[in-house]
């Protein structure tokens, strides 16, 4: 599995480029603020073609430059129903190009992508997990996790724990987290030593 990542924009969100292998069809996870341009280089330097975008939620910061994107490629955006309504107004008639996410697999690029629903951090979030052919996992926290910490509640902060406990440290511990905002990690280690996750009981 081929497995891209850079920040980018002011609050440096990580986005995701994901494929089989290089030099096929992948899937763009999170094309946030400022992404456009090192989308495309990403692109064009591993001969990817999108097939669809993933958005973790719908702040800004992670879905900004979905309306360019999605319009440049004819690709949708896939995203929780219950944060369609933080789309920015301009992204215009684009917003037909939304397919709503649901728990369960979803099979893009090649790949078998699994939504988690995880609210918290907005009423929308989910996560994104994926197994390679060798057997190595990761998963894709949006600002649900990340390394040492997590994300802000947008409302009570215990949902947030509560998806936590129950949809992300559950995982084994050797799964890669690559989360919305710096660097990667792995479950074992944030089960060991994230002072956020007292509450969630694993």
């Amino acid at each position: 599995m081929l497995v891209v990542g850079f920040p980018a924009g002011p609050l440096e969100a990580n986005c995701y480029l994901l494929a089989a292998d290089g030099g096929g069809e992948c899937v763009i996870v999170d094309p946030g603020e400022d992404a456009v341009e090192p989308i495309e280089a990403a692109l064009a330097e591993h001969g990817l073609t999108p097939v669809a975008m993933l958005a973790t939620h719908g702040h800004p910061d992670h879905v900004a430059s979905a309306a360019v994107i999605g319009a440049r490629h004819g690709i949708p955006l896939h995203l929780d129903e219950a944060d369609r309504p933080l789309l920015v107004p301009d992204a215009g008639e684009w917003k037909d190009g939304i397919v709503p996410l649901v728990d369960g697999p979803l099979r893009l690029a090649g790949l078998e992508i699994s939504v988690s629903r995880t609210p918290g951090h907005t009423a929308g979030s989910v996560i994104f997990g994926l197994t390679s052919a060798e057997g190595g996992r990761i998963v894709l926290t949006g600002d649900s996790l990340f390394a040492g910490s997590i994300g802000r509640s947008s409302g009570d902060g215990g949902e947030l724990v509560r998806s936590l406990g129950a949809k992300v440290m559950t995982l084994p511990d050797d799964t890669v987290v690559l989360p919305g905002h710096g660097p990667a990690t792995t479950i074992g280690r944030e089960r060991a030593g994230n002072p956020f996750l007292a509450g969630t009981g694993v």
